[in-house]
Order: structure tokens, then C-alpha cells, then sequence
């Protein structure tokens, strides 16, 4: 394996700086974007699981749900098309976002970009909790997904760009750490909720609270060095590189900054710059890491969890208790990568979570395959229930602590400044492609595929696992514009990155 692909990260630039306050408080500011993404996922599920939502807007599944005559296949009660689209609408919605996210990202800053992506869930979440029909549901969620597109690509960026580099791995992962609080607040209002008659009203429209906290923070937020160089403006650039790194010595850094961007000037169309051969392993990683991330069936748990646990035989409120266990597992397993992504690094995080993983997946689907078998009939006793839940939150524990917040941390870090916009762009315009496709198809898949549904998810988990083993670099305490030669020191990607002096020569203007 040559050396594993780990690279040694001696071979970069290292830049002085402290870890100021001011870091610390804007980056927990910009962190609340993940508070949206974290919130939609956790309260979705929980309120398609609400008889009176059901009645309302779908009551053909509310009719096959109470349908007690004859025996009934668990695994297929909760299929119905519509209600699949009500949920798997807003990542279509982020997907196309995406792409007008990197433009505005790249163009008007940043922090713009945030505050859209906050504007547009504000509306969304409205609209859904006052929602008397099921178009203007469909609408509020393909609002609140451009909110979560415009969010998802400019906060992983703006958090990589404000932090030193070594500590970057511990303040991009606050993204994902509002994530799983996001779900967890979720799960807790939803259970809070559940009995209300209108309480669906109030659990989507909670939504609005920490999009109006997003809001006004971007208002206070500074915008990165890189953005204001990216932009012209020098100066407040350096004011603001000396502020966030609470020293005067900044020469070195702002220069490499400088030169940069001088780089990504020449650059006219991002979207076709990041296809050259120089940044094929940028390109690769931001494909492959969000289309692995999703294929580990974390989200099939997150937003169908009180489905998921419902169908599987636990009782209403068991299901909605059983959700907001699996979320303060997800908070307490991402403080776990936050204090150790860069002290061990990214790619034992990936190794080990993948590890974990894989095998609850195997034990979810062996235990599902032997009470319910194909024919879909059965529950589990107390104990057994129990004995499931373990595996299903080592699960989520394991994925908290590595592909979650690795994720959005690694796409973000590894773009240079002239494809960084285009690169975070593409990690989650393919990341809200899969999980779209996954929202859409998995009723169905649970329904046809049955326990097999888990063994096909393990399958995945072991594809990646060896993926990264192979060709992934290790990128802890790498500065964020050296981060370049890191495919220089690796055994692959060497022999396919080109030679960058020559690469860029190639590409001069004649």
C-alpha cells in the first residue's frame, strides 16, 4: 500500500498563529448554518410518523397504517410515493441550489451566502407550518432546500478558510456538530409534539428559529482573507488575517494567500477548471466522499427513524424515544472527532467508523432477517428491541465520528482557492443527489430488498473502507493553500497529478 497513503505533511508550509477568540465566535456563528440541515433531518421523520399530518395530507397511508385486518408485511406499510416526495423534495432543491451557492459564494463572499441560505429556510419553514394543502408543503420544502444548499456550500468552506491549520479539523467539524444537535432538538420537540393536534405545525415551524439565528449572526460575521483577496480587497484581507490569527507576523501566510489567488484569477471558469488533470484527485474526493457518505444508510436512520423503528415493531412513543437516544449518541460521538481529528488524524477516523459500521449493519440485518424473514410478519420482544437499538446507535456513534464530520470537513480542505467554490459545490450537489435518491426509493427498497436493505448498505461500507485505505492522504495540519503537495507525497496520485509547474505553463496565455 505504500506507506498506506498517508502523506507527511512536513513536506507543506507551516504558518504561525494563536487561537483567537474572535476565531472561536465567528466560527460557532457560522456553524448554525448546520443547525438547518440538522434540523430538517431530525424533524422530518417524526412527522411523518403524526397521525394528524398523515390525515391531512396523506391519508392512505394513515388508512394502510391502521389497517389491522389479515397479517400485514412490516416492511412495506409505510411505502407510499407522495410521502417519499414530500420528504426527498427539499434535496432536490439543495442540489440545484448548490450550484447558484458556489457563484454567490465566489462572487459576493461567504458570509452572503449564509445569510441566503438562512433567508430562504426562514420562508420555507413558514410556509410549512401554516401549510393547508399539499402544494404549499411541497413548496415550503423546496424552499427550505435551497436554505440548506446555500448553507451546506459556503459554511464547510467559510470554516476551513477562518481556522489555523491545526485546528481546522476540530472548527469545521462544529458544521457537523450542529448537524446531530439539529437532530437531536429535533427528535426532542417531535416527542414533545407527537401528542398535539397541531403539533406538526409546531415542529416544522420551530425551523425558523435557528434560521433567524443564522440571519443576524451573518450580519456580525467578518468574511474570510481568502474571500477578500478572491475579491480585490487587500487590505481588509490583511487586517483580517492579523485578526483571526492574533499576531502581526502574517508576511508569509497573507503572500501565499496573495499568490493564490493570482492563480485562481487566470481561472475564468471554475466548472471546467476543476475537470483539468491537475485536480483529479480533488474532483475524485468530492464525487466519491458525499456519494460513500450517503450509501452508508445513515440518513435512511436519521429521517426515517420513528418510521423505521414503527415498522420494526416498536410502539409510537418507543419509536420517537428510540430517535432521540440515536441523537444524543450523534452529539456525544462528534464531540469524540472533534478532540481527536487533529490529534490522530482524518483517515483513522474513516478506518475505524467504517470498521464499526460495517459490522452493525451486518448484526441489524441478520437480527431483522430472523424475526421477520421475507414474509415481513413478527416483532421484536422487549429485550431483542433493546439488543437492535445497541447496534443501531453504535451505528450512528461510529459514523458521528468519521464519515459525518469528515464528510464536509475533507472536500472543503483539499480545493485550492481557484476551485474551492466549484469543489464544495460538487461534494454537495452530489451528496443532496444520493441522499434525494435514497429519501425517494427507500420505502421501496425496505419493502422489496427487506433485511437485505442493510447487507446492501454493509456492502457499501466495505467498498469505502478500502477506498480510503488505499488513496486517501492524510491532510491533518496541512495549511489550506499548501494542501497541493500533499498528492505530490502520495504513492497514487503522484502518478496522476501532472507536473504543476508544467501543468500551469501549458495553460499560460500565448
Amino acid at each position: 500500500m505504500a506507506g498506506g497513503g498517508f502523506a507527511d505533511s512536513r513536506n507543506t508550509k507551516q504558518f504561525d498563529g494563536k487561537v483567537t477568540a474572535y476565531v472561536l465566535v465567528t466560527c460557532f456563528v457560522a456553524a448554525m448554518g448546520g443547525l438547518l440541515f440538522g434540523y430538517d433531518l431530525g424533524i422530518t421523520g417524526g412527522v411523518t410518523s403524526m397521525e394528524p399530518f398523515l390525515i391531512k395530507f396523506f391519508p392512505g397511508v394513515y388508512k394502510e397504517m391502521k389497517d389491522d385486518t389479515g397479517h400485514r408485511n412490516q416492511y412495506c406499510k409505510f411505502d407510499n410515493e407522495l410521502l417519499t416526495l414530500f420528504t426527498s423534495s427539499l434535496y432536490l432543491a439543495a442540489l440545484v441550489a448548490s450550484f447558484f451557492a458556489s457563484t454567490t459564494t465566489r462572487m459576493l463572499g461567504r458570509k452572503i451566502s449564509m445569510f441566503l441560505g438562512g433567508l430562504f429556510f426562514l420562508v420555507g419553514a413558514l410556509l410549512n407550518a401554516f401549510a393547508v394543502n399539499i402544494e404549499m408543503l411541497i413548496i415550503g420544502r423546496l424552499l427550505l432546500g435551497f436554505g440548506v444548499g446555500y448553507c451546506n456550500q459556503s459554511v464547510p468552506v467559510y470554516l476551513s478558510e477562518m481556522a489555523p491549520a491545526h485546528i481546522r479539523g476540530a472548527l469545521n467539524m462544529g458544521f457537523q456538530m450542529m448537524i446531530t444537535i439539529g437532530i437531536l432538538v429535533a427528535n426532542l420537540i417531535n416527542y414533545g409534539t407527537s401528542k398535539l393536534e397541531n403539533g406538526w405545525r409546531i415542529s416544522l415551524g420551530v425551523g425558523a428559529i435557528p434560521a433567524i439565528m443564522l440571519c443576524i449572526g451573518s450580519f456580525f460575521l467578518g468574511d474570510t482573507p481568502n474571500s477578500l483577496i478572491e475579491r480585490g480587497q487587500s487590505e481588509p484581507a490583511k487586517k483580517m488575517l492579523k485578526r483571526i490569527r492574533g499576531i502581526s507576523n502574517i508576511d508569509e501566510e497573507f503572500q501565499d494567500l496573495i499568490d493564490a489567488c493570482e492563480t485562481a484569477k487566470q481561472v475564468e471558469h471554475p466548472w471546467k477548471n476543476i475537470t483539468r488533470p491537475k485536480y483529479k484527485p480533488q474532483l475524485t474526493f468530492c464525487i466519491l466522499i458525499p456519494f460513500f457518505q450517503q450509501l452508508t444508510g445513515i440518513n435512511v436512520v436519521m429521517f426515517y427513524a420513528p418510521v423505521l423503528f414503527k415498522t420494526l415493531g416498536f410502539g409510537s412513543d418507543a419509536s420517537l424515544m428510540s430517535s432521540v437516544i440515536t441523537g444524543c449518541v450523534n452529539v456525544v460521538a462528534t464531540f469524540v472527532s472533534i478532540f481527536t481529528v487533529d490529534k490522530f488524524g482524518r483517515k483513522i477516523l474513516f478506518l475505524e467508523g467504517g470498521i464499526q459500521m460495517l459490522i452493525c449493519q451486518i448484526a441489524t440485518g441478520v437480527m431483522i432477517a430472523m424475526k421477520f424473514g421475507v414474509n415481513g410478519e413478527g416483532s421484536f420482544a422487549k429485550g431483542e428491541a433493546d439488543l437492535l437499538l445497541f447496534f443501531i446507535c453504535a451505528f450512528v456513534a461510529a459514523f458521528a465520528w468519521s464519515w459525518g464530520p469528515l464528510g464536509w470537513l475533507v472536500p472543503s480542505e483539499i480545493c485550492s482557492l481557484e476551485v474551492r467554490s466549484a469543489g464544495q459545490a460538487t461534494n454537495v450537489a452530489v451528496n443532496m443527489l444520493f441522499t434525494f435518491a435514497i429519501a425517494q426509493i427507500f420505502l421501496e427498497m425496505l419493502c422489496h430488498l427487506k433485511f437485505g436493505l442493510f447487507f446492501f448498505f454493509a456492502g457499501f461500507v466495505l467498498i469505502m473502507t478500502i477506498f480510503v485505505a488505499f488513496f486517501l492522504p492524510e491532510t491533518r495540519n496541512v495549511p489550506i493553500e499548501e494542501m497541493q503537495n500533499v498528492w505530490k507525497s502520495h504513492w497514487f496520485w503522484t502518478r496522476v497529478v501532472p507536473d504543476v509547474d508544467n501543468d500551469r505553463k501549458s495553460h499560460a496565455p500565448r
